[in-house]
């Protein structure tokens, strides 16, 4: 159920991700992409463990999960100014640092993608021990 669970939070972000990109027409930057990379693939790979049920497949998806997540990271320093803008990949196009999209004052997109990677690392990491047993 954990792989199922973070199948889930997979393709929510995937959708989302597209959504932003494609109808609401707002640009990625580039660490989005770099993100969009470790998340695209986890939307073939989990559903090929699950059927049938290979529990190795967290030795394929959790270095993606934790790629995507330690990019997510860095982002979110970024975004809130604790690492500064010289460091960032971003030279051209738009910026890493802008704050495309706020709701309640503090989600943005950055905040929903580490939360979606940690997500689907926890929920990994719970398949990867239940199955140890």
């Amino acid at each position: 159920m954990a792989i199922f669970g973070a199948w889930v939070v997979v393709c929510a972000s995937t959708l989302g991700a597209l959504f932003f990109s494609e109808v609401m027409e707002l640009p990625p930057c580039v660490l989005c992409w770099y993100q969009r990379i470790f998340m695209f693939p986890l939307v073939i790979l989990l559903p090929l463990g699950l059927f049938p049920f290979d529990p190795r497949i967290v030795r394929y998806a959790l270095p993606l999960a934790v790629g995507g997540w330690l990019i997510s990271i860095f982002q979110m320093l970024l975004v809130t100014g604790v690492v500064p803008e010289g460091l960032t990949p971003c030279q051209q196009g738009v910026p890493c640092a802008d704050v495309q999209i706020q709701w309640f004052g503090f989600i943005s997109i950055p905040l929903l993608s580490f939360l979606a990677f940690s997500a689907i690392s926890f929920l990994l990491l719970v398949a990867h021990f239940r199955n140890r047993k």
